[in-house]
């Protein structure tokens, strides 16, 4: 199989880390997936969440994938295992096609062994990602927020100027130098 890279949040590494603890390794029964989960994330590129591009499969993301053997496709939300319900497409990033998909790019084709052969998938499409919501939703704010600023200045009463009084240069945006006296 071709290895790819693959883009993991700061975040998700520090949260799937914990999954990987020694400690808690002793007790799981994922054992084998532990180690596979493990191996891709030795070579996963960590990214800042606002780095990460909006096509690539985080934890938490919601994805349309096609099996390249038989042409189906199917929806699945990438959780981790306390979330897990495959009755509502919640796969965990501890099943083996969980951690095939995590940090896989739209059109990127992910191959692994399965009983009695091998599994082909292709990333379709990335149909909710938390990071590219977050950003989404702090973009609007920004947007709104600067919107009611102008607005407000836009509906701000002139000031009244009175011959022979100073006339005071106004400027609207931060950061920049003090008004001057003309």
């Amino acid at each position: 199989m071709k290895q790819h890279n693959i883009f993991i949040t700061e975040e998700d590494m520090e949260r799937l880390q914990y999954l990987l603890d020694p400690a808690g390794r002793l007790l799981s029964r994922d054992q084998e997936h532990l180690e596979t989960l493990e191996e891709e994330l030795d070579r996963a590129k960590v990214v800042s969440p606002s780095q990460v591009p909006k096509d690539v499969v985080t934890m938490n993301s919601k994805v349309r994938v096609k099996n390249m053997d038989t042409g189906n496709d199917a929806t699945y939300t990438l959780v981790f295992p306390r979330d897990a319900d495959i009755a509502q497409g919640k796969i965990s990033v501890l099943a083996p096609i969980g951690t095939a998909i995590l940090g896989y790019r739209v059109g990127d084709v992910i191959e692994w062994p399965v009983p009695g052969g091998r599994r082909r998938l292709r990333v379709e499409e990335v149909l909710y990602q938390p990071e590219a919501a977050e950003a989404a939703s702090l973009l609007k704010r920004r947007v709104a927020r600067e919107g009611h600023s102008r607005r407000r200045l836009k509906s701000s009463p002139r000031p009244c100027l009175r011959a022979g009084a100073p006339r005071l240069l106004v400027l609207a945006r931060k950061n920049r130098p003090r008004p001057e006296i003309a």
